[in-house]
């Protein structure tokens, strides 16, 4: 692929604005970095504007410290920015190895101030400077990358407290918060204006994790990051170690909570920190000269030499009780925040492969030493792993999300030692090999249905439900999988059946929660993460053909297993999974966080914008789902009991709901939200809540009648089930509402071909959506009826586009981000008042620690 003069050669990664490739520039013979927009940005003149200004602000600079930008072109539609291209790692790689030398602290530190202090003569501010955003090069140089939230700052005066006000309109509206969590100053996390020191303030907060290895601030949420950063202060910066006495006030005063107070300039912090490298290099010396001086070798020889000797006793000791003892011993793997997909042991277990999307990027694959607290990606962007050979990487390209952290994409194989996918199979949701690598066997979605194939090719097991987890035994002649009840959860059962499809095992009782199969080192059992009386997965499970089950493994919280090696050490991630709720009113400033319980997701929104409605099926809910009612003032919610998924009332007195109340269960009811009791209306295969009529007395459900979906409307009084629209498309994970026109003449759904049709709801044939795009979610309809609303999910963006339906035409009028993209997998159930004044969405969260655990029978 060509743009322009440049030649795309190979992935390397992708940032919050776009895709990063390696490029041939053929015109001059060299290699370069070429970032391209994405799509839906570029689309957004907003967006598209911020892209450009970015390239401007940096092409501005020339210090050996900036990224160098080289270029910027178009070409049909597809804006692209080019720039050096770096060898070498992030200081966020860096330090994952622990605390830098004091040397490199200095250096590192002088090099980035002076790179700011070349940008904030040109009037230029970072506003995100973290250590991803800081480059280290194989020859030891440091560059800072990425000025994408970069702002031209404007001659300001001075407030009181030494803040810039700005007297020329700003690129973001005063009151939005622009930053990372962790390295955001005071000013930023109060949504203030931001100068050139809160880019002081972020370096003082990289400083500080550089000679301590931790987080200046960094607590179990970010809402309370962001009160430590305006109200505490971070722990000692010694941590009991001998520091130089001008490093930590140097750093203190980078981290003053007021903008006066801390260094004024860039080049006055670097020529600190030089002075620093000066007085460690000075002290090393020193110590390093003192025992020759005094010649008193002998006293810590032996100290030496006892301490090595009592070393190996402890460590025999350990390792003997280690063997004897039943307790599990767990080793942390991973040390970033974001969702990790799958893990696999390389056949020797030498090596661990996983797939993760750390801190807000595409998922893609890395490699690491157990031993080692490093990771390295492996530049395979947008995939994740299935299994892995001697020789080769069988992993999904697409990735296209299924549930958390399930793909379905193509099955292609990547050689261990580097190079390009070869594409094998499309639609695969999971793949295995034999335990010589000689065949593979995989589940691949076919025409609404799933199917295992064993070898490849061959049919061997189908269902209507979705099967996940594949795994062959180690003598090849069984096969273990999940199958699901539906894509919207993951509750079901555990299967297993033998290489010619014949079923040789169906759990009984299915699991609430069911997170990954392995077979045991032996092949005896096959090993499942799972629970039965808790809302996800927390132990792991064992169960032998002829049906009798035994606990491996428990742990507090929510686990996923990846794998089991040939001597038994085990890959689990520890999961932190969270729904969060965001609401926007008329008159709001900014966006409100109205999360509730620990995976409450906003499943409406009231025409008037004073109430939404939320289901829980986390932790919290237990077994069940929860259903609630809140007023979008922010005072508490209202329990309504155990229901999923309910759908307000347009006159907010009663809500459409499904029965929570067990898995498996489908009856829908209709729930008053003060005195009385619940009506039962229908009861089918599937069904859920679509929305009401206007007079409230009649309301749209979507209803499986054994061969798909369709809407059916029935009056609240005497629930006789119609069919309004034929057979449809409908993913139970987005749940959509508003259907109905304000005439109630048409009903929206997607055809079964995923495009957007208008239905008549007295029967006729559809009308197109004009100007509907694939990537296209429902909202809901204008006020008038002439118009309707779509978002795209972008994981952590989301634009909001306006559809005239007389002419197709599309108008952005708002576009949602969330601030801290880490373990965001996708933004939720948006949902917009008519008039567009007001609007609610959730977004998933789940962040995962990956860790091997060994010593488990």
């Amino acid at each position: 692929m060509r743009l322009g003069p440049y030649e795309i050669l190979a992935p390397i990664g992708a940032g919050g604005m776009g895709e990063v490739y390696r490029a041939r520039d053929t015109r001059l013979g060299r290699d370069v970095a070429l970032k391209i927009l994405r799509e839906s940005f570029a689309r957004d003149s907003d967006r598209l504007r911020r892209f450009e200004q970015e390239a401007r602000s940096v092409a501005a600079l020339n210090h050996p410290n900036i990224l160098a930008i080289h270029d910027i072109g178009e070409q049909s539609g597809t804006q692209y920015l080019v720039s050096e291209l770096l060898e070498g790692q992030s200081l966020r790689q860096e330090l994952a190895g622990g605390p830098l030398a004091l040397r490199r602290v200095s250096e590192y530190g002088s090099e980035i101030a002076r790179g700011l202090a070349a940008a904030h003569e040109k009037n230029i501010i970072h506003r995100d400077l973290k250590p991803e955003n800081i480059f280290v090069t194989r020859d030891g140089r440091v560059k800072i990358l990425d000025f994408g939230l970069a702002k031209l700052a404007t001659a300001a005066d001075s407030s009181p407290d030494g803040a810039t006000l700005e007297t020329a309109p700003a690129a973001t509206s005063p009151g939005v918060v622009l930053g990372t969590v962790g390295y955001m100053s005071p000013e930023q996390v109060r949504g203030e204006p931001a100068d050139h020191r809160s880019d002081i303030f972020a370096l003082g907060a990289i400083l500080y994790e550089m000679v301590t290895g931790k987080r200046a601030f960094r607590k179990d949420t970010s809402w309370e990051t962001m009160t430590a950063i305006l109200n505490e202060d971070p722990p000692e910066l010694s941590g009991g170690k001998p520091l130089p006495p001008s490093l930590e006030r140097l750093v203190r005063r980078c981290l003053e909570k007021k903008p006066l107070q801390r260094f004024q300039s860039a080049r006055d912090l670097a020529f600190g920190l030089e002075g620093v490298s000066g007085s460690t290099t000075a002290a090393s010396a020193t110590t390093a000269a003192a025992p020759k001086s005094q010649n008193k070798w002998l006293l810590p020889s032996i100290a030496v030499a006892v301490s090595l000797i009592l070393g190996a006793v402890a460590g025999w000791l350990y390792s003997r009780n280690s063997a004897n003892s039943s307790m599990p011993v767990f080793h942390a793997q991973t040390f970033e925040r974001g969702l990790i997909y799958a893990a696999r042991f390389s056949p020797d277990g030498h090596t661990i492969y996983y797939s993760a999307n750390w801190n807000g990027t595409p998922v893609q694959l890395y490699s690491k030493d157990p031993g080692s607290p490093e990771s390295r990606p492996l530049n395979l962007a947008n995939s994740t792993l299935f299994a892995v050979s001697n020789s080769d990487l069988a992993l999904s390209l697409g990735c296209n999300d299924r549930y958390i952290g399930d793909c379905e994409g193509t099955l292609a194989l990547a050689p261990v030692s580097g190079g390009a996918p070869h594409e094998i199979a499309e639609h695969v949701l999971a793949a295995d090999w034999t335990a010589d690598f000689s065949q593979m066997a995989a589940i691949r979605s076919v025409q609404g249905k799933y199917q295992v194939e064993f070898p490849l090719g061959k049919p061997i097991y189908e269902s209507t439900h979705p099967l996940a987890s594949l795994r062959i035994s180690p003598d090849s002649r069984s096969l273990a999988m999940i199958e699901y009840f539906t894509s919207a959860g993951d509750g079901g059962w555990l299967v297993v059946i033998a290489a010619d499809g014949k079923e040789l095992l169906k759990m009984k009782r299915a699991a609430n929660s069911a997170e990954g199969v392995a077979w045991s080192p032996d092949g005896n059992e096959v090993w499942l993460a799972a629970t039965f009386d808790h809302g996800w997965s927390e132990s792991i499970f064992g169960f032998r053909l002829d049906g009798t089950q035994r606990t491996v493994l428990r742990l507090p919280g929510m686990l996923r297993l990846h794998d089991v090696s040939r001597d038994g050490r085990i890959l689990l991630t520890r999961e932190n999974w969270r729904g969060e709720s965001q609401f926007r009113g008329q008159s709001d400033p900014k966006e409100r966080n109205l999360s509730w319980l620990d995976y409450g997701i906003v499943t409406d929104l009231s025409l008037d914008g004073s109430m939404i409605a939320l289901a829980d099926w986390g932790e919290a809910s237990g077994t069940s789902s929860l259903g609630y009612a809140r007023k979008t003032d922010g005072s508490p919610a209202i329990k309504l009991g155990k229901w999923f998924a309910p759908v307000l009332s347009p006159d907010k007195k009663h809500v459409l709901a499904l029965d929570g109340s067990a898995v498996g269960v489908t009856h829908l009811v209709v729930l008053p939200l003060g005195p009385g009791e619940p009506h039962f209306l229908a009861d089918m295969p599937q069904i859920f809540p679509a929305g009401w009529t206007g007079d409230s007395n009649q309301v749209l459900f979507y209803g499986d009648d054994g061969h798909g979906f369709r809407i059916y409307v029935c009056t609240t009084s005497d629930c006789r089930p119609r069919p309004v629209t034929p057979h449809i498309v409908l993913n139970p994970n987005r749940l959509e509402a508003h259907l109905l026109s304000p005439s109630e003449k048409l009903i929206f759904a997607r055809d079964l071909n995923g495009n957007g049709q208008l239905y008549p709801v007295a029967g006729g044939e559809p009308q197109p959506v004009r100007g509907w795009d694939p990537q296209d979610i429902w909202v809901g309809w204008s006020l008038d009826g002439n118009s309707v609303y779509v978002y795209h999910d972008d994981k952590i963006t989301a634009p909001i586009y306006r559809i005239d339906l007389g002419t197709g035409k599309r108008q952005l009028v708002n576009t949602i981000t969330v601030t801290d993209p880490a373990g965001v997998t996708g933004i939720l159930n948006m949902r917009l008042t008519p008039d567009g004044k007001s609007y609610a969405y959730s977004y998933a969260r789940e962040l995962s620690d990956l860790y091997l655990v060994e010593n488990v029978h």
